[in-house]
């Protein structure tokens, strides 16, 4: 048993269901991911991004765990998150944050000490940063 707890962080936006077309962009310890807003659900033009900027990022993947994976019980929060397709900090300890090996190291200098994951259609977007930002893009 563990303290772990997901923090929905998404409450008025979410990435679109059906082809979020996500996009990561390093820059040193800067980290972003582009992708397209919901339309349908939530207040967003059908062409409208949504970027979320991570400072002080230590790493990151994009792994292939999908909604199919989800609901198959073949990802590693499932039956733990909350639900798929949201946007969460995991806060608390947490065994399972490593068992991924794709990680992809940014920065070991300046170590994130978040963990934010984002459930998207075809992919799930994990980093460790420091902060977190949400903007729109038009």
């Amino acid at each position: 048993m563990t303290d772990r707890t997901f923090l929905q962080l998404n409450g008025s936006w979410n990435a679109d269901p059906n082809d979020p077309a996500p996009e990561v962009r390093e820059d040193g310890s800067k980290l972003s991911l582009q992708f397209g807003l919901n339309h349908s659900a939530y207040e967003a033009t059908t062409d409208e991004k949504g970027l979320l900027a991570f400072g002080g990022c230590s790493e990151w993947r994009l792994g292939s765990t999908n909604d199919e994976g989800w609901y198959r019980g073949q990802c590693r929060y499932s039956g733990i998150a909350p639900a798929w397709g949201e946007f969460y900090e995991i806060v608390g300890a947490d065994p399972l944050a490593h068992a991924p090996t794709d990680w992809k190291v940014t920065n070991r200098v300046d170590a994130g000490k978040r963990h934010f994951l984002f459930y998207l259609r075809d992919e799930t977007f994990e980093c460790f940063a420091d902060e977190w930002a949400f903007s729109r893009q038009r």
